[in-house]
């Protein structure tokens, strides 16, 4: 594993703003294939690599009727939000396997995707890296 590549690893935890999902999961596919890992003996995303969470709606915008809406008890409504991280994550490390690039070209390319990252959102080297999952 480069230096570069390592270095690159640490500066991604240190961006200012979280770079959008499509970024994250570059990132990740490229990540794997440059550390030579081998998808085929990765565990198929399950039920259980789910996240799953309530959260409340807003409530509707002041109306002249101060009744709920007809079929509603409450102003607002409990929304389950549901996403598959699991899968996303192993459909991007797939992608880049299937391109068919040496673990030495995603790194290179981690490198140079990082330091995109750093110029589009920011970074501050003195940065305390954020948790994982946040």
């Amino acid at each position: 594993m480069s230096a570069a590549f390592q270095k690159a690893a640490e500066d991604s935890k240190k961006l200012l703003a979280k770079p959008s999902n499509d970024e994250l999961l570059e990132l990740y596919g490229l990540y794997k294939v440059g550390n030579a890992e081998d998808i085929s003996s990765a565990p198929a995303p399950g039920m259980f690599d789910m996240k799953a969470s309530l959260r409340e709606t807003p409530p509707p915008p002041p109306s002249s009727s101060s009744s709920p809406p007809r079929g509603s008890s409450s102003p607002h409504t409990m929304t389950a939000v549901i996403g598959a991280d699991g899968k996303a994550k192993k459909n991007a490390w797939q992608k880049v396997v299937d391109e068919g690039i040496s673990p030495e070209t995603a790194q290179e390319r981690y490198v140079a995707l990082v330091e995109q990252l750093k110029a589009k959102h920011g970074f501050d080297e003195n940065k305390v890296p954020d948790a994982v999952g946040n």
